[in-house]
């Protein structure tokens, strides 16, 4: 642990959660039982017991209560979960991986981040935990639900957890910038994936958003409400040019950031529940 770590004494449920995503699941990297402790090893954990047989979460939780007045030990399991090198077989997991332990990490006051791919702990504001997802919009989609493409997907999903990092920093111009970038990025490779004779002769590269937006809503997969909604985010996602948010005379703030995240939300729900069904 570094001489400014933010991390504390976890939490009996931040273990718990903890335990969990480190044995995985069918949603998350799987680890079976003698996996976990090899994982423990390679965080840099010394005299990790032989695996003996328990269910994996029992084990996991008992090893990681074993050591829970040592913040060093715990610290080294999380960056290890948001080091790329445990994931080499299966990459596109990285992503999510770092924002499930992210979920509830947050209202310990840290979050993990990977930048560079070089992961570190940075301290934030437990109340800005989980923009948007305790509102009335909850996300129910993931970036793999929505496009085929693994890379895109992963990248999106980046930009997402970015997003998050702005929010709980404070940042709140970047973080809406980041979600216009975002819903552009989906909505593109959507219509891309599902009909992409929908561009007309617009390439990919140079279709704009407000088009986007539309051409969603005319094929049906965004409804009426989500797209009035997702111009609003568009006009924000603007403010990537100064001038533009000279001329609004209006500096976001939280309660803007509040606003936009649902919408965001509400769009990958109805491209999700849109999503053709496979013959």
């Amino acid at each position: 642990m570094t001489p400014h770590s933010p991390l504390g004494i976890l939490d009996a449920n931040t273990l718990e959660e903890l335990a969990r995503v480190i044995c995985g699941d069918e949603h998350l990297y799987y680890r079976k039982g003698y996996e976990i402790g090899r994982f423990l090893e390679h965080a840099g954990w010394q005299r990790v017991p032989e695996y003996d047989g328990e269910y994996r979460r029992e084990w996991a939780l008992a090893r990681l209560t074993e050591r829970r007045e040592d913040p060093t030990e715990l610290e080294r399991v999380l960056l290890r979960l948001a080091d790329p090198r445990e994931y080499l077989d299966e990459p596109e997991q990285l992503p999510a991986v770092i924002s499930a332990v992210n979920a509830f990490l947050i209202h310990e006051g840290v979050r993990l981040e990977n930048p560079g791919g070089r992961p570190r702990l940075v301290a934030c504001d437990p109340s800005l935990a989980h923009p948007g997802s305790q509102g009335p919009v909850e996300l129910r989609a993931t970036m793999t639900d929505l496009i085929t493409d693994q890379n895109m997907a992963g990248l999106l999903q980046h930009r997402l957890d970015e997003a998050h990092t702005c929010y709980a920093n404070g940042a709140h111009v970047a973080a809406i910038i980041m979600l216009g970038s975002l819903l552009e990025g989906v909505l593109v490779h959507v219509v891309h994936e599902r009909d992409a004779s929908l561009l007309g002769r617009t390439s990919p590269d140079r279709v704009s958003l407000d088009s986007l937006i539309k051409t969603c809503h005319d094929a049906g997969w965004i409804g009426a409400d989500v797209e009035r909604f997702c111009h609003e985010l568009r006009k924000y996602r603007n403010f990537v040019h100064p001038r533009a948010e000279i001329r609004e005379a209006h500096a976001p703030d939280r309660d803007t950031l509040d606003m936009c995240w649902p919408v965001v939300n509400a769009v990958l729900n109805d491209l999700a529940d849109s999503q053709p069904k496979a013959a």
